[in-house]
């Protein structure tokens, strides 16, 4: 936009709104905000700025200017206590700083262990060998590259290739990831690996003698301060600062704190050279570009060292423009790029927790109340195509790109310091909501380095084919993987916090089955979680502990009551005494000593929640969630749910029996070279090539046997041979095969008033193969589910008589007899069908889908 006169910036500006045209940013410098940001802020002429800026929130540079906005009631104490001179004050004595207040202590992950077959420690379990696959060399070969050092090895792809300039990133999070994972399972060959690439980037740090450290040079840094385009450098020595700060945290790590320090002074004295040779508002403007939670890792690493210069540096990265809307509490973060900002208020909080100034804690308090009331979805995500959009305007914003992984995790850290600070059952439950919908189904079920980047949420969507699709191990490396790996490392961090004191109280949080090594309460703890259902709506929890030899101490356990349960059924017992239990949304308190046993069952309950959205046109807009879990139900892009009139939700949905997964079948045919499946195309059976486990092929490729004696219960699909069934179609159900005369094509619809015509015996393969099946007509004897003798592709299924068949015998033969095997896919333990307008759902947790289609919300209507 180089020679642009006021008149066209005027124009531009009223094209493309508010929203797009703020200052404060992260748009690249190429395109016309950021240009513009510097133009503006570079220009001589005070009447165009007055006239820009009338255009702007306010953004001022220095949050002195800001905080004096806030009213007094907020701020609680003089104006100069909050000013950047009594902070320096405050720094000769870093001692003498007082945080800001009782905050409930970390469980450390060392002390915290996840039984092997929960979701959680399966999810765990799915990272520890994803991060056991990566190879050191590989890794590190662009740090190599970039200190001149051998690169033996070969570099990875996606992301982290060397000619991409965010390379370096995802090594960052794998120092994390591998630091909290080998916390969480001291698993030695991980020790040996992070250990190594530790010594690796080391190697080269001091090979380049500086203190600087990345997989890029440092000319990346001077475009940035020249306010020219590059991807986000402090984003990357974010990632790699924290992964080193990680090591030295959970691993003990001299070696990784001595290079922190080192990269740290580095970038100090880099930022104070723009500032002596500019002005801070230059620094400002350069964090217009994306750099992570440079502030947070700062602010962590001077609780560490009491250096004020970690502090100093901290400060200069809080982003003033960006915190400053929240410190005067304007709703008004549409537009901004949702990853970028969040690990500044993140920041923000660790702020407060170092320094004690409140005015952060209001900062986020404030945050966290804006994107949960007017930006989040059901699954507590935030986030279109990476951004923020209108406020309380989602119904217009659902499709594929929705939720971008890392503000999940990003979102939870939030939530997470919120609940230390204050103890609010609603942090928890927000915390529980987005770990369990938004974090634990974006690995492609137990598939190693198999992830995805955005949550889709729109009608008939697929995490297969969103953008970016899965991502794979070696090839992608993307940001999300990164936040990926450390999210499914640290699953145990936030069950369990304590509150010490000479009566130590332990606040359990999270219901995971999961054993605690409780040092403050000197006992080690086993909750056992039953695993949750649908056929049985309560969440079954059960407490023991042994006291540790030779120690006798009581304390107070702490039992969150979610808000989606109800008082009415809700038990605890504590040593089969029954206890009075609060209302949802608070704690049960329990005097505790070693070898007592605590039951605590809650009621599920089943509800629909509104989308963010208060135009009237979509008030019918729901989501359906059982307890913390949010339902998908397999769709195409199908979404009328008819509710009725009673107000029941037994009126419209209703749980699948458990025992019904022995009723499901997958039959097979092999023709040429290939395997073929008996599959519900459109409503229309065909047969088609044996597909993926977890695709929508699969799930069409699935029957459940009705029968003809409704109460007939078997325990394997052999035991079906000589019975009379329907075909339930696995994903409409409801839905069964039935038969339109001989030599028409097959259907799936509604079950006729005559059964009779939808009805089949199963009977042993007329090929006389051992293990196959044919389907015989009931009504027409002789008459047999019919595909044909030879085929390559998809062909549509009939029913024939051997007598009106154009084929040989042993052809007939060939193409009735199937093999029949347990259903390519299975009902997951929390299942329910929904009743639709013209069809009705299968309803399953949205962490449990894989590749097939499906849609989170629903026009429900009477």
């Amino acid at each position: 936009m180089k020679g642009s006169t006021l008149f066209q910036v005027l124009a531009i500006l009223s094209v493309i709104g508010g929203v797009l045209s703020k200052e404060c940013t992260n748009t690249p410098t190429q395109l016309s905000s950021h240009t513009f940001r510097y133009q503006l802020l570079k220009s001589q002429n005070e009447t165009w700025k007055q006239e820009m800026f009338a255009h702007y929130h306010l953004i001022p540079t220095d949050d002195s200017a800001w905080s004096d906005l806030l009213p007094r009631k907020i701020l609680r104490q003089e104006a100069d206590e909050l000013s950047w001179s009594m902070m320096y004050k405050k720094m000769k004595n870093p001692g003498s700083f007082e945080v800001g207040g009782d905050f409930l202590k970390e469980i450390s992950l060392h002390d915290v262990r996840l039984d092997s077959d929960s979701i959680q420690g399966r999810a765990q379990e799915t990272n520890l060998k994803y991060l056991l696959m990566l190879d050191v060399d590989n890794l590190v070969w662009s740090f190599r590259k970039t200190a001149n050092l051998p690169t033996p090895g070969k570099p990875y792809g996606g992301w982290e290739a060397p000619d991409v300039e965010l390379r370096g990133h995802f090594v960052g999070h794998y120092l994390s990831a591998t630091a909290q994972m080998w916390a969480s399972t001291h698993n030695d060959t991980l020790k040996e690996k992070m250990s190594a690439v530790v010594s690796a980037l080391s190697a080269c740090q001091k090979k380049m003698g500086t203190g600087y450290l990345s997989a890029f040079p440092s000319e990346l840094f001077d475009r940035f301060e020249a306010i020219k385009p590059v991807w986000a450098p402090y984003y990357t020595i974010h990632k790699i600062l924290a992964g080193l700060l990680d090591q030295y945290t959970f691993a003990n790590d001299a070696q990784a704190l001595d290079m922190t320090t080192w990269m740290v002074e580095y970038f100090y004295n880099r930022v104070l050279n723009v500032i002596r040779m500019h002005t801070v508002e230059r620094h400002w403007l350069s964090l217009n570009e994306e750099t992570g939670g440079m502030n947070d890792v700062l602010y962590r690493l001077f609780a560490i060292t009491g250096n004020p210069k970690h502090l100093l540096l901290a400060h200069l990265f809080d982003k003033p423009c960006f915190l400053g809307l929240l410190a005067v509490q304007a709703d008004d973060i549409s537009g901004f790029h949702a990853n970028t900002h969040i690990p500044i208020v993140i920041g923000s909080q660790m702020r407060y927790e170092v320094t004690g100034d409140p005015l952060y804690k209001t900062i986020s308090t404030f945050f966290m109340d804006i994107v949960n009331s007017s930006h989040s979805y059901a699954t507590g995500g935030t986030s279109v195509s990476e951004f923020w959009s209108d406020p309380k305007r989602l119904a217009s914003t659902l499709q594929t790109e929705n939720e971008e992984s890392c503000t999940t995790y990003n979102m939870l850290k939030v939530s997470r310091h919120l609940f230390r600070w204050t103890k609010e059952v609603a942090y928890a439950d927000y915390y529980e909501r987005a770990l369990t919908n938004g974090v634990l189904g974006i690995q492609r079920g137990t598939e190693p380095g198999v992830m995805i980047y955005m949550l889709p949420q729109g009608r008939g969507v697929s995490k297969a084919v969103s953008y970016h699709k899965w991502g794979t191990p070696f090839n992608s490396f993307w940001c999300c993987y990164g936040t990926g790996i450390e999210s499914f490392s640290k699953l145990g961090d936030s069950i369990y916090f304590e509150e010490e004191g000479s009566v130590p109280s332990l606040y359990i949080i999270q219901y995971v089955s999961s054993t605690l090594d409780w040092k403050s309460g000197k006992i080690v703890l086993n909750q056992k979680v039953n695993p949750v259902v649908s056929s049985d709506p309560y969440l079954r929890v059960t407490l023991t502990s042994s006291s540790k030899e030779g120690a006798e101490q009581s304390s107070t356990l702490n039992l969150r009551i979610p808000i989606w349960t109800s008082s009415k059924g809700a038990k605890a017992t504590l040593n089969a005494q029954n206890l009075n239990l609060p209302a949802p949304g608070s704690f049960l308190q329990v005097k505790w000593s070693g070898g007592d046993k605590l039951t605590l069952n809650l009621p599920i309950s089943k509800r629909t929640e509104q989308i963010k959205d208060d135009r009237p046109e979509y008030a019918s807009v729901r989501a359906i969630l059982y307890g913390p879990y949010l339902l998908s139900g397999y769709s195409s892009g199908d979404w009328d749910i008819k509710t009725g009139s009673t107000g029941s939700d037994a009126d419209w949905i209703s749980p699948v029996p458990a025992a019904y997964n022995n009723h499901l079948v997958t039959f097979s045919q092999e023709s040429g070279e290939s395997t073929f499946v008996l599959t519900n195309m459109n409503q229309s059976i065909r047969m088609e090539k044996f597909p993926k486990a977890g695709t929508d092929a699969a799930i069409r490729a699935t029957f459940r046997l009705i029968f003809d004696d409704t109460l007939e219960k078997i325990s394997s699909i052999e035991e079906a041979i000589g019975k009379t069934v329907m075909l339930e179609s696995f994903d409409y159900p409801g839905m069964v095969l039935v038969q339109q005369g001989t030599e028409n094509n097959l259907v799936v619809t509604d079950p006729p008033k005559d059964t009779a015509t939808s009805s089949f015996g199963i009977v042993h393969g007329l090929d006389g193969k051992d293990n196959s099946v044919s389907l015989e007509s009931v009504t027409q004897k002789g008459c047999y589910i019919y595909s044909g003798v030879n085929y390559s592709s998809s062909v549509g299924m009939k029913l024939s008589c051997n007598s009106s068949s154009s084929s040989s015998e042993a052809g007939f033969s060939q193409a009735t007899s199937f093999t029949m095997n347990n259903g390519l896919s299975a009902y997951h333990p929390i299942s329910f069908v929904a009743k639709g307008g013209s069809r009705k759902y299968l309803m399953v947790p949205l962490q449990s889908v894989r590749d097939e289609s499906y849609s989170v919300y629903f026009n429900m209507q009477p």
